[in-house]
Formats: structure tokens, C-alpha cells, sequence
């Protein structure tokens, strides 16, 4: 690419409408934790200081908090002589929490904050050992989007950033991991010390705490798990190394020194978080056949896109998810090829759609570029920041071509590598870098409408798969009444992704008789594949074969991952005596579940009048 004209200088990031520090002048630089964990409680004691950027910049400190109890507050100077001051929390906010903000003599240049967490802290969950795969508690946080502020008091914003170091004390017998270099093995003393050279926004904070194994993959790759969870993630993951590589070929060095992996429960609310140097997956990944990998390529593309270079607000989530969707099929098809690949464009163009005929498709809500103050940030992330996004960088590439478009990426997470990007500064650099330099070619693009249009404007590029025609025409066979047992042989070499695509692509009319043939051709209910079950258990729950009823509540009360477990519910709901029987399965299934999923489900099970 020609030298840049770019100056980012000439950009200013707008406040952050989710953090009370996001127009503070005063900036925080470092973080010094330490913690004590209590299992007993389900409390995170300790303290924090914050080293600040800027301190002479203006009279207070302000951080976010939520449900925190600040017992006491000090600055320190230049020398580290601790002086009192005083501290006021703002009135609190169901979203946002409150403001602490803390005075500021001139001399200080850091400050030292004592606290604890709330036993219902939203970021935490703590496991019984009945919850894990193991005899142990276990406990992990889940920060994103801004529910850091719920575990230690900080500028919650995903365009602020820091280094870190920590000391965690622990029960001896479990071990300790954070999103930092981190230990390979038990220390008896139950106390843990991490450290964060590269700066990250506080979502990317995350800590686990467990009877958790390692297994090394490769000199920079491996494998944390339960040890019941070991081999079997230590087996699917085998290609981890060879993604990495993947990746570093397409954009750049990987800046992070280490790439791990933690095999969480199964109440982990996501399929995966990008926690730097320890991408936080779901054992629901775990299908034997290293089909569902996709996930862990997604989160190892983050690396670059998300937490090299980060969505300034969380109005400009489209900049982590569209990259690193683009980015993850690109590290597919470079291992698996482009049959692979077109596979999983496919099934996220038709979750995409579903999307936005769910929100509607003049909704403000399908633009990429969103307005989300004053409401949850969670509810921005949706398909159309991954697969809107990942639409548009496919019909750029339709436009220009992939050696063009590489070396655009390339030179992007290299110019901005940690710092954080809003959608008007994306759009200046692009324009400068690419669409300016050939008249016309924004027009064709269409770029308005991708970003501040609702809907998937009409010049996406269409996206088909050789592998799925094929399931289309065993699909065909079924519907002109073919034994599904003489389907079997067309169907040996399916992977979880045609499977997945078969079952979407059933009618929505089957009668149970029909299932049941289908079940003891298949063995779908009895499936160890948690994509495999998700997409079966409607047409069970819709068309009333209840031989699969067990196994619904069984996944119900066993996964907490939301994409899995919400449109189960609402499967549920959608029948006559759906709300009492969805009802009896959360009451037992909640304690189960995560914070993020039982706040969808909360709202969704609330009182509500039963079907005619």
C-alpha cells in the first residue's frame, strides 16, 4: 500500500454514553489488584490501585462501579506516601451503576482503593461442584460489555486502556488464571501473581478460579480445562497452533505472546470471550470432530480485530464483530478450504436475516453504526454487528479484491494496534486509504447505507455452498417421502455444520411419527453435539414428540450458553402449555445460568397471559 494520509491526530474519539469516566480528562494508565477469593461468601475482596495518565488534568478521579461496597480510599504521591481523601458514590443507575468519584490533591498520581464485591456481582458466577465436571468449586467472570465495574472499580469503557498486574490468593487446591501470563501448574501457598504488559479496556479483565489442568499444545498454544474436560478438549483443539499461524499469514504478528485456551462449565453464557492470552470457550464446542472449531478461530481473530485495535464505544461494536467475523472464515478457509468456509457464510447469512426479520427490518436497531444510549449495550449484540458487518467487508472484497483488501487490513491493525476506533474515524481512514483513491467506488460500495442504513442493502454479495446443495437434495428426498433410514448412506461424511443446515431446512409441519422416524434413523435426541440438539429441540418442542422431552430439560438445566438456551425457552413459550412448563424448567435450571442469560430470560419468562 502507498503511504498513508491518515492523520490520527486529527481524530477525537466521542464519550462514551455507558461510562461515567468516558469524558472524565483524567485517565487511568495502570492497575495494581489484589484479592482475595472467597468461595464461603462468593465475594472478591481486596484492593486496587490506579496509576493515572494524566492526574494533574483535572480534581477527582471518576470510575465506574456497580453493587461494589469502597471501604476506604487513598492517594498516593510521587514518592508512594498514601494521604486519605474523600470519595462520593453518584446515585445508582440499573444500567450503568454510579460514579465514584474521588478528590484529587495535585500531587497525587495514583490512587488506592479498598473494596468488595456484592455476593450477586453481575460479572460473577460462582459454581458448586455439582455445577462443574469435577468434586471442586469453581468461579469465572464474564466483564464484557460493561460488567467489569461490577468486580473492581474502573473506567469501564472499551476506549480506555491499561496494564496490569495482579496477586489473587485462592484455596490452595484450585488455581488461579486471569487474562495475563499466567501459571501452567498448582502453587500450594493458593496465591497467584499475573501480569498484563500489553494495555486492554477493562471488558477484557477476566479471572477463573478452579481445579484446572494445562496441557501444552505448542510453544505459544495450550489447553486449560477440568481435568475430566482435559482430553477431550486437548483433542479438539489440536489445530490450535496451526490457527494461529493462519492468522499471523493473513494479518500481521500476533502481539499477545501466548495464545491458551479455558474450557469453562457449561453454564458459560457465550460460545467464547477474546480474553487476551486466554480466550474463555464453552465445552458445547466439544463435538469429537473438530467441527465446531469456527468458535475458536472467531475468538483467536480477535486478537486483532477487538483487542489490537477496539470499538471505541460500544455504538461502534460492528468494528470487533464484522472484522473478526471476516477474519475467523478467512482462518477456516486457510485450513479447510473454501467448500468449509462457504458453509459457515451461509448459515450466518440465514441467521443474519432471521435477525433482522426478528427486529425489523427498517429498525434502526440493523444499522451497523448504532445509538444505544441509555440502553443496555448487550442489546447491540446481535448478528447484525457480525454478520452485517462481515457482509460489508465481503462486498468490499468483491469490489477491489482480496490482495487489496488484505493489505488494507493489515496496515489498519497495524496503524491502530491498541487503540481504540469509533465508526467516523474507520470511515476517514478508509475513505483516505481505499474508496478515495478510485472515483466511484464508494458509490458502488454503497457505504451510507451499510452503515447508517437499516436492513441488508441489495448489493450484498450472495452467498451459496456446494456441501449444502447437497443436504438440499436429501432434504428434497425426505419431502417425497423417502424412509429418512434410506438417507443414511448420503449422509456418512456430513459434518456438524450440514447436519445443523439439514435440521433448519426441515419443515416446520412434521408430525411427531415423522421425528420419530427421523430420531432412530439419526439418534438426534441422544446427540453428544450441542448444535445438533439446538437445532433439533424445536421441531420436538413444536410438533409435540415428546420422547424428546427429557433431553429438552436436561439441556435446558445442564447449558447456560444464551444462543442456545433462549430460543429453547421460547420454542416453549410458543406452545399451548409452553409458559407453565418453560416456567418449572428456569426455576430449576436458573441457579445454573450466568447473569448475562438470566437477564434475557427473566425478562422473557416474566408474567404474561397463557396461550388460547
Amino acid at each position: 500500500m502507498t503511504p498513508s494520509v491518515f492523520d490520527p491526530t486529527a481524530a477525537t474519539l466521542p464519550a462514551d454514553p455507558h461510562s461515567y469516566a468516558g469524558g472524565s480528562p483524567v485517565r487511568v494508565r495502570h492497575l495494581a489488584l489484589a484479592l482475595a477469593v472467597d468461595f464461603d461468601q462468593h465475594t472478591l475482596a481486596g484492593t486496587v490501585t490506579w496509576h493515572l495518565a494524566n492526574p494533574g488534568a483535572a480534581t477527582e478521579l471518576v470510575l465506574d462501579t456497580r453493587d461494589l461496597t469502597i471501604e476506604a480510599v487513598e492517594t498516593l504521591d510521587a514518592t508512594g506516601r498514601a494521604t486519605p481523601t474523600t470519595f462520593t458514590l453518584g446515585p445508582p443507575d440499573a444500567i450503568l451503576g454510579q460514579a465514584l468519584r474521588v478528590a484529587l490533591p495535585p500531587t497525587a498520581t495514583a490512587v488506592h482503593i479498598r473494596y468488595r464485591t456484592a455476593p450477586h456481582a453481575a460479572a460473577l458466577q460462582w459454581l458448586a461442584p455439582e455445577q462443574t465436571a469435577g468434586t471442586e468449586p469453581f468461579l469465572f467472570t464474564q466483564s464484557q460489555a460493561i460488567l467489569a465495574r461490577t468486580w473492581l472499580p474502573c473506567q469501564d469503557s472499551p476506549g480506555i486502556r491499561f496494564t496490569y498486574e495482579a496477586t489473587v490468593r485462592v484455596p490452595a487446591h484450585l488455581l488461579a488464571l486471569m487474562s495475563a501470563k499466567n501459571p501452567q501448574a498448582l502453587d500450594p501457598s493458593g496465591e497467584y501473581h499475573f501480569r498484563m504488559a500489553q494495555p486492554i479496556p477493562a471488558y477484557l479483565m477476566a479471572l477463573a478460579v478452579g481445579d484446572l489442568a494445562f496441557a501444552p499444545l505448542s510453544n505459544r498454544t495450550g489447553i486449560y480445562a477440568e481435568p475430566a474436560t482435559l482430553p477431550a478438549a486437548t483433542h479438539e483443539f489440536a489445530d490450535l497452533e496451526n490457527m494461529v499461524a493462519a492468522a499471523e499469514q493473513l494479518y500481521g504478528p500476533y502481539r499477545w505472546e501466548r495464545y491458551d485456551l479455558l474450557v469453562l462449565p457449561p453454564s458459560f453464557p457465550f460460545g467464547g470471550m477474546e480474553n487476551p492470552r486466554l480466550t474463555f470457550v464453552t465445552p458445547t464446542i466439544l463435538a469429537g470432530d473438530r467441527s465446531l472449531t469456527s468458535l475458536v478461530a472467531h475468538e483467536l481473530a480477535h486478537s486483532w480485530s477487538g483487542n489490537l485495535v477496539t470499538n471505541g464505544t460500544w455504538n461502534d461494536f460492528w468494528l470487533n464483530e464484522g472484522f473478526t467475523v471476516y477474519f475467523e472464515r478467512r482462518i477456516m478457509e486457510h485450513l479447510y478450504g473454501r467448500e468449509y468456509a462457504d458453509m459457515l457464510q451461509v448459515l450466518g447469512r440465514t441467521a443474519l436475516h432471521h435477525t433482522i426479520e426478528e427486529i425489523g427490518a427498517a429498525s434502526p436497531d440493523t444499522h451497523l453504526h448504532l445509538d444505544l444510549a441509555g440502553r443496555d449495550p448487550d442489546e447491540g449484540l446481535t448478528e447484525i454487528a457480525y454478520e452485517k458487518g462481515c457482509a460489508l467487508l465481503l462486498t468490499l472484497e468483491a469490489l477491489i479484491g482480496r490482495p487489496r483488501l488484505d493489505a488494507f487490513i493489515k496496515e489498519y491493525f497495524a496503524h491502530f494496534s491498541f487503540q481504540a476506533m469509533d465508526t467516523a474515524t474507520f470511515l476517514h481512514y478508509l475513505r483516505a486509504e481505499l474508496l478515495d483513491k478510485e472515483p466511484g467506488l464508494e458509490a458502488r460500495l454503497n457505504l451510507a447505507a451499510w452503515v447508517d442504513g437499516p436492513g441488508l442493502p441489495p448489493n450484498a454479495p450472495n452467498k451459496t455452498s456446494d456441501r449444502f446443495a447437497a443436504v438440499d437434495q436429501t432434504l428434497g428426498r425426505l419431502d417425497l417421502g423417502t424412509d429418512p433410514a434410506d438417507l443414511r448412506p448420503a449422509t456418512t461424511e456430513w459434518s456438524s455444520h450440514e447436519w445443523v443446515h439439514f435440521l433448519h431446512g426441515l419443515s416446520p409441519t412434521l408430525t411427531a411419527e415423522i421425528l420419530a422416524h427421523l430420531d432412530e434413523a439419526f439418534h438426534f435426541t441422544t446427540s453428544g453435539n450441542a448444535e445438533i440438539l439446538a437445532a433439533w429441540f424445536p421441531h420436538t418442542i413444536r410438533d409435540g414428540y415428546a420422547a424428546a422431552d427429557g433431553a429438552v430439560k436436561k439441556f435446558l438445566l445442564h447449558v447456560g450458553r444464551r444462543k442456545f438456551v433462549v430460543p429453547l425457552y421460547q420454542a416453549l413459550l410458543a406452545t399451548p402449555d409452553g409458559l407453565a412448563r418453560a416456567r418449572a424448567i428456569y426455576a430449576e435450571a436458573r441457579p445454573n445460568y450466568h447473569s448475562v442469560t438470566t437477564g434475557t430470560l427473566d425478562s422473557l419468562l416474566a408474567a404474561r397471559p397463557a396461550r388460547d
